[in-house]
């Protein structure tokens, strides 16, 4: 298992277009991935789920994945996150 924090950093925060490529990212991959904050978790590959967390620029999402290819999922989801979500700001 792996537990990382990732904070978000576009202008718009975890917004239904965000939100929507952040769940594309998520159910690319088998592993189990779970997204919070304030220790609320909730499923990383429900869109409704993500969206419901408000998190908005700045939020410190904390983030648990855990399965075979936990690695490349994180490193699919920070790069995700990292790029602003391929969004022109």
């Amino acid at each position: 298992m792996i537990r990382t924090q990732l904070t978000i950093i576009n202008k718009l925060g975890l917004h239904a277009r965000a939100a929507a490529k952040f769940v594309g990212c998520t159910s690319a991959f088998s592993s189990s991935i779970q997204a919070g904050r304030d220790g609320k978790m909730v499923d990383g590959k429900s869109i409704m789920s993500v969206m419901m967390l408000a998190a908005g620029k700045g939020t410190v999402l904390d983030i648990e994945i855990k399965g075979e290819d936990e690695r490349e999922a994180l490193e699919a989801l920070t790069t995700l996150i990292a790029n602003r979500f391929d969004e022109a700001e």
